[in-house]
């Protein structure tokens, strides 16, 4: 339960929000602080706030407030928030809280938050990365989301410089690759503008993390959805690639609006057997070598089935765990009560 609980979003929705800590006290080194390590230092956080499920225990600056795009029908994250860039000495005045709190020899990796600060200009990003650096200079890895249309006014040298002052990671939320379910969703993005910017950032030399939803395309797009990310994915081969289920926390009104623009009848939700079906389409047609890197997850809180491996050397097992699962075998299955906490 306990290692469940660490992949939890309270909010239900694919993707992470600061959680305390969860692991056993026994487990941790008494050296060691919960992922709450700004609101121990005094930072407040504009709520609610998210984050990867591997960024638990990073430090968490917000050094913007909501989403810049946030028009997806079927993201709420950020709904209730007016998108802003938070004033640079608002940013350092919180790092140096960070530093008076005794804080410092804790931070190893460090998040930018909130939905999407990599639409920030290259040279503020740059101002906040030397920012970091200058108070935690035993600092791993910097992270942040990132929607692909953040990466297309960014040149690949500009990138390249954000990767050698410490940005080593980006969270992409391509969500599809298809155009239909993109279109529909209101994404603001194409299979081309998302595969353009992962190509760019692994140029750049920064790692890229990919997130898909099963079930965004609902039952009559299901099959779509799944080949085309999976074309995607192929294509891009990102080092780490993550299935999330799409819930709906405050209903689909605004999806099956969206849906109903272009098809009829308009959205309808995918049963627990139909999101593992697309999940096999999905793992059966992309297309990775086997020495190929991509780490694949789909073990978020809102998912059916946990799936762990690389792509392609894991690929047959993967596939043979989740067709154990079709075929009647509900052992594996994630409880209804813990999906989507």
């Amino acid at each position: 339960l306990l290692s469940t609980l660490s992949n939890i979003d309270v909010y239900a929705f694919p993707y992470f929000k600061a959680l305390p800590a969860l692991a056993p006290q026994s487990h941790r080194r008494a050296t060691e602080l919960s992922s709450t390590l700004g609101e121990q230092c005094g930072i407040e956080y504009d709520e609610p706030l998210f984050r990867p499920p591997a960024e638990w225990r990073s430090l968490i600056l917000q050094v913007t407030i909501g989403c810049s795009w946030n028009r997806c029908t079927f993201c709420e994250m950020y709904q209730d928030k007016s998108f802003r860039a938070r004033p640079i000495g608002d940013i350092e005045d919180e790092l140096d809280e960070v530093v008076a709190a005794g804080g410092a020899r804790y931070v190893r990796d460090v998040f930018l938050a909130d939905g999407d600060a990599m639409t920030l200009p290259t040279g503020v990003l740059e101002r906040i990365l030397d920012a970091i650096r200058e108070r935690f200079p035993r600092v791993r890895r910097v992270s942040s989301y990132c929607l692909p249309r953040n990466i297309r006014g960014k040149t690949v040298d500009a990138l390249a410089r954000l990767r050698m002052k410490g940005l080593s990671l980006v969270y992409v939320g391509c969500e599809s690759g298809s155009d239909t379910v993109l279109s529909a969703v209101c994404k603001g993005e194409t299979f081309e503008s998302s595969l353009d910017a992962l190509n760019k950032l692994q140029d750049a030399g920064i790692k890229r993390s990919v997130m898909i939803l099963i079930g965004l395309g609902g039952r009559n797009c299901s099959e779509e959805h799944a080949t085309r990310s999976a074309a995607l994915c192929s294509e891009a081969r990102p080092e780490f690639l993550s299935l999330l289920t799409t819930s709906f926390p405050r209903g689909k009104g605004r999806v099956e609006e969206g849906y109903g623009k272009i098809e009829k009848p308009s959205f309808q939700e995918l049963s627990t057997r139909e999101s593992l079906e697309e999940m096999k389409i999905f793992l059966d047609e992309v297309d990775i070598p086997r020495n190929g890197r991509t780490i694949f997850r789909s073990d978020h809180a809102s998912n059916y089935l946990i799936l762990k491996g690389r792509l392609g050397r894991d690929r047959e097992k993967l596939l043979t765990e989740l067709q154990t699962a079709l075929d009647g075998d509900e052992s594996g299955l994630r409880p209804e009560w813990l999906r989507g906490l």
